[in-house]
């Protein structure tokens, strides 16, 4: 082999650290794979952050899902205890026990018992948890919490040994562990300062209470031979167990498509070259109150469930009985589509949760209803929870996410005025495909809406204003009148019809008056013509008549010449002979 090929061969070989999923969603996403395999790992945090559900959810999914029997070992709460707190996620621990896929032992230690001396070691654990491992076949095991282990020893000489002791022989077991342990006081993750740093991974775990709203966060600290997401991702703890959102974008690879999809307002399609919004792009619609933005996204919602596709409803604002009754009055009939199941609610308070917390439901619900378009309305009252900038940040992530599976989605805003700005549609519109404004048109002592399409990417579309107008038969658009004094709608567009109409007909009545005159002077003229014609004719008949006779007499007159000169010759003749 050559040199350069040796290199090359050096070069392309990339070793992959075996790992193990957890089956936890999301967190084997950030995690390139799931936990170091054979190797332990560190979930650290403070009390209610969740680290025990994490730890437990990871040995469930092990024993139901990758076929990993796994071990529990627990210091603070009793196997009753645990079975009975995780039964309402759906896990059921003593039906795992008695099938051999996990084992649950408690142990209880007593601090006060425990004397720091140099004998103090951790081989009576070693034989419990070694013979539960070799029980059942573990390949998983948790220890929750080490701090009731080492909680009453200060000699940092035996609580390292230890420490190092219990990792390598969880190591040489060969299983994958999590040891959860309490977030500790200053920069330390644990309360000892020691075991981030003999963990190959180290998970931390946040609960923070931001404006009277919480939100639990989870980031990966180190995690030895593997690359890993770095940020900070929120997660959500719900009947499903954990859901870890990876929030942060990496690239702008995202595939596009052609196809169109109609707005569910005929007029306004024709606006968009008569074919409605690319599949997967993004809509903004925004106005101020009452110009009909919940209308418009219901029209859409509407025609997505007509096409027998599904759309998913984020409300923030109505309830999904009060959309359904509002939209009646505009013949929109959403019911029917709930019933069939392609449309479905899901409607909040913003303030129930934090951004984040909203974002990891939006996207666990968007995984398990698979729609075809996502309506979200209004995107402002998710200020309430969090500042503009907050909310421009969860709504790129959510774009992003629903730009890969390729769902259309329609956003609603509420702007404050009439001056557009970034402020009014939460600093959105530079990120979405497609931005309609619907704006109030004040004249003739009325109040009129207006819609116009800003922007739309990558299609030709109308810049004029139309007139929104929405009524029993539903929402549609119509040309603006322009008058002397500006855009005309509502009744001054229907006074400026009438006067039209009315114009029309004076002109048409004018027209036949001057119809009739004309023809009638059209007649006189002909007549005059005709006289003309027939003076014409017999003038020239006379003229016509002396020719004729000049002609003749002159025709006459050359034949009697003619003939004389005949007789001439002939008498010449004659007498000549004579002579002779």
């Amino acid at each position: 082999m050559t040199k350069e090929n040796k290199k090359d061969k050096k070069i392309s070989f990339h070793p992959q650290l075996p790992k193990t999923p957890t089956g936890i969603s999301g967190l084997d996403e950030i995690t390139g794979g799931g936990l170091p395999k054979g190797r332990p790992t560190l979930i650290c945090g403070e009390a209610g952050s969740g680290k025990t559900l994490i730890s437990l959810e990871f040995i469930v999914r092990g024993a139901t899902e990758f076929n990993e029997p796994g071990v529990f070992m627990a210091f603070e709460e009793k196997a009753q205890e645990l079975a009975m707190n995780v039964g309402s996620l759906g896990f059921d621990l003593e039906k795992l026990q008695k099938d051999k896929k996990l084992k649950v032992d408690y142990i209880h230690i007593d601090r006060s018992e425990i004397e720091e001396t140099g004998e103090y070691d951790l081989d009576g654990l070693f034989i419990r948890l070694g013979y539960a491992i070799d029980s059942i076949g573990a390949k998983r095991v948790v220890l929750d919490t080490i701090e009731n282990l080492f909680g009453s020893l200060t000699n940092q000489g035996i609580l390292r040994a230890e420490l190092r002791r219990l990792f390598q022989w969880l190591k040489e077991k060969g299983v994958t562990a999590i040891i959860t342990g309490e977030r500790g006081d200053g920069p330390a993750l644990t309360r000892q300062g020691l075991e981030e740093y003999v963990s190959d991974c180290v998970i931390l775990l946040d609960h923070r209470v931001i404006n009277q709203i919480s939100t639990r966060r989870l980031r990966i600290v180190k995690y030895r031979g593997s690359l890993h997401g770095t940020n900070e991702y929120p997660f959500l703890i719900d009947e499903d167990g954990i859901s870890v959102l990876p929030v942060t974008s990496l690239n702008l690879e995202k595939a596009v498509s052609s196809e169109r999809i109609p707005s569910g307002i005929p007029a306004l399609d024709k606006m968009m070259g008569g074919k409605g919004f690319f599949k997967g792009s993004s809509i903004l619609v925004s106005g101020t109150a009452g110009t009909g933005k919940t209308s418009i996204a219901a029209s859409f919602a509407h025609e997505i469930c007509n096409q027998e596709k599904k759309c998913l409803f984020f409300a923030f604002e109505e309830s999904p009985q009060q959309i359904i009754r509002n939209m009646h009055s505009i013949n929109i009939d959403l019911q029917k589509h709930l019933n069939k199941g392609l449309l479905q609610f899901f409607a909040s308070r913003p303030t129930i949760h934090g951004l984040e917390q909203h974002l990891v439901a939006m996207h666990k619900m968007i995984k398990k209803f698979k729609p075809d378009a996502v309506v979200l309305d209004p995107i402002t009252n998710l200020i309430t929870v969090g500042s503009v900038s907050e909310v421009k940040a969860m709504l790129i992530r959510l774009i992003d996410f629903l730009q890969d599976e390729q769902i259309t989605v329609m956003f609603t805003a509420l702007t404050l005025n009439n001056i557009v700005t970034e402020q009014t549609d939460e600093g959105v519109s530079s990120l979405v495909d497609t931005w309609l404004m619907v704006r109030d048109i004040e004249f003739n002592g009325e109040r009129n809406r207006g819609m116009y399409i800003m922007k739309s990417r990558g299609m030709k579309h109308s810049n004029q204003v139309r007139e929104f107008i929405i009524n029993d038969n539903g929402i549609d658009l119509v040309d603006v009148y322009l008058g002397p004094e500006g855009i005309l709608t509502g009744s001054a567009r229907e006074a400026q019809k009438l006067q039209e109409q009315t114009g029309q007909v004076l002109r048409t009545n004018a027209m036949g008056m001057k119809d009739r005159e004309i023809l009638r002077k059209k007649k006189v003229l002909e007549a005059k013509i005709a006289g003309l014609q027939t003076e014409f004719e017999s003038a020239e008949e006379e003229l016509n008549k002396i020719y004729i006779e000049e002609e003749l007499v002159k025709k006459v007159t050359q034949e009697n010449r003619e003939e004389v000169l005949k007789m001439r010759r002939g008498d010449n003749a004659a007498t000549q002979k004579g002579n002779n």
